[in-house]
């Protein structure tokens, strides 16, 4: 077991079926953690991503983010599963495409989804775990968001996704100042282009990844394994004072 967790620490992650959440699951389950893995729609994915965690140092559960009650559920799950949880990682999200010339009602359900999923859901868990971590005298909250929550989309028909994951952004900062002292650790991930089924798909509708890799410094994506090696990193909470920070993660493509 790498150091770092101990026999304790009990992490939440959502979104851990496939992408960042699958690699994330993975380096957690390495690195001795025990993982609540939460999934949509695909199972098999997020069994395959916690196929190497040991049984008892794993629980799966599955919640549609679709519906306003399942944060809730899924919470409570959690929580009942070991009696505690140390780390919310918020990665689960959704990438409709909503362009501005879309028909009304594809508009409409598109940015339905992406408030609903990417951000009240998150939300949601946020406003259980911070009291959780209050009483327990401390936790840790780890934020994907995305550099096109600063830079805008690369892609216009992903506003409303932008749009979410900025929202998000400023939930977890507003966690962080507001909560800081009384132990709770709020930080914000924000990758670049990931390798993920859902970048090739939006690469697609932009002259496809020829084009999209001549615009990035390094000609490439960013491997899901090194955003995972981040947040866990992070889920660690050896460095509290990075508490509020904004971490980038996009091979030199976009730099503050």
């Amino acid at each position: 077991m790498r150091a770092g967790f101990g026999v304790n620490k009990t992490v939440l992650l959502t979104g851990a079926s496939k992408g960042i959440g699958a690699a994330t699951a993975h380096a957690l389950g390495e690195a001795g953690a025990h993982v609540i893995a939460h999934y949509g729609s695909d199972e098999a994915g997020a069994r395959a991503a916690t196929a190497a965690i040991p049984e008892g140092r794993k629980l799966l559960v599955q919640a549609d983010f679709s519906d306003p009650e399942a944060p809730r559920r899924l919470w409570e799950a959690a929580v009942g599963w070991r009696g505690r949880v140390d780390v919310l990682v918020n990665n689960a999200a959704v990438m409709p495409a909503t362009p501005l010339d879309a028909p009304e009602d594809e508009w409409s359900h598109g940015w339905d989804q992406a408030l609903q999923v990417n951000v009240r859901a998150p939300a949601d868990l946020v406003r259980a775990a911070v009291p959780h971590f209050v009483e327990r005298g401390g936790g840790i909250l780890v934020t994907l968001s995305s550099w096109v929550a600063q830079r805008g989309p690369r892609d216009p028909s992903l506003m409303a996704y932008a749009a979410s994951k900025a929202a998000v952004k400023a939930l977890t900062q507003a966690v962080a100042r507001h909560h800081a002292r009384d132990g709770v650790l709020a930080y914000v991930v924000a990758p670049g282009v990931v390798g993920t089924e859902l970048s090739e798909i939006a690469a697609a509708r932009t002259g496809g990844t020829d084009a999209l890799f001549a615009e990035l410094a390094m000609g490439e994506w960013v491997p899901p394994e090194e955003v995972a090696a981040l947040v866990v990193f992070l889920a660690r909470g050896a460095v509290r004072h990075l508490a509020g920070a904004t971490l980038d993660v996009n091979g030199a493509s976009y730099i503050r």
